[in-house]
């Protein structure tokens, strides 16, 4: 009998990058004070512990402590982004897939007039549920629709979840696409491109190609395995990685065309946040796309 797949620990670390980054980088143009008050005690100590600068000395801490260190340098200019383009294509509908510990229903204003629902494996979506409780949306509706996409189709869960099809959707695809196979990829955005009407925005965040990258993930889950520590991330590989000109191709051949395909650099240069891990800034993106 397969073991019961547990909460994904990506999202975990997510969060805990937006928690350091709140009020500390890119002051003004970045902010979510939802972040921290999803994080337990625990998760909830390295960010205090990264924000103080305070470096521990054990080898498993110190790992994680980079981890979410160099988390927060990310999610800043990728949390802008998505941000910005939500503003910018507000549509009745909001569907996120891979949710993890998303907390824009709870912090953007904006989707004050917006049903939004969450699509994530149950495991998932029963950790946030616990962590959210009964705190209040800012949103007009919100859905938790379990949905383990692997054996459950799109279509169903978005049938379940009351979408309609005939009413133009943002749909936001944050830190998913290089956990998927490519055949996975093809297939979800033809499966969202299917359910857009026309004007229909789809906000996809993905990573380009990168020996350098890879190398460094290697590298970083032997360090922590030598040091007895495990990495935030370990069993959760990635498996798809796309140029910007192969992403065009596959959002243009499934209907949608791109407005604007930025990397995290770029925009992280542009709103004053800080640069250092700069192969992980340049290699991921968030791109925005309509349908035709």
């Amino acid at each position: 009998m397969p073991l019961e797949r547990v909460a994904s620990r990506s999202a975990v670390l997510v969060c805990q990058g937006r928690a350091v980054a709140h009020g500390r980088l890119a002051i003004g143009a970045f902010s979510d004070p939802v972040a921290i008050e999803l994080l337990d005690d625990e998760e909830r100590a390295v960010v205090e512990a990264v924000r103080a600068d305070a470096v521990p000395t054990g080898w498993a801490e110190r790992v994680t402590y980079e981890a979410v260190a160099a988390c927060a340098e990310v999610m800043a200019p990728r949390t802008v982004a998505i941000d910005q383009a939500l503003r910018s294509h507000v549509h009745p509908q909001l569907v996120i897939l891979g949710a993890g510990l998303d907390s824009r229903a709870w912090r953007l204003p904006e989707l004050a007039d917006v049903d939004v629902t969450e699509i994530d494996h149950p495991a998932s979506q029963r950790d946030k549920r616990s962590r959210v409780g009964s705190r209040p949306v800012l949103a007009r509706t919100h859905r938790f629709q379990p949905a383990d996409l692997a054996v459950d189709g799109l279509q169903e869960a978005l049938d379940a979840a009351g979408h309609d099809a005939d009413v133009p959707t943002t749909w936001l695809w944050e830190g998913v696409v290089p956990y998927l196979r490519r055949a996975e990829v093809v297939h979800t955005l033809h499966a969202i491109a299917a359910r857009s009407a026309r004007g229909s925005t789809l906000i996809v965040n993905y990573q380009t190609p990168s020996l350098r990258a890879r190398s460094g993930r290697v590298l970083a889950a032997l360090v922590a395995r030598l040091g007895g520590a495990q990495t935030i991330t370990a069993g959760e590989p990635w498996h798809t990685l796309l140029s910007p000109a192969a992403t065009a191709h596959l959002l243009t051949d499934a209907g949608f065309g791109i407005q604007a395909d930025d990397d995290l650099a770029t925009i992280a240069r542009r709103i004053g946040a800080p640069t250092s891990h700069a192969t992980s800034l340049s290699n991921g993106r968030v791109a925005v796309a309509v349908r035709h």
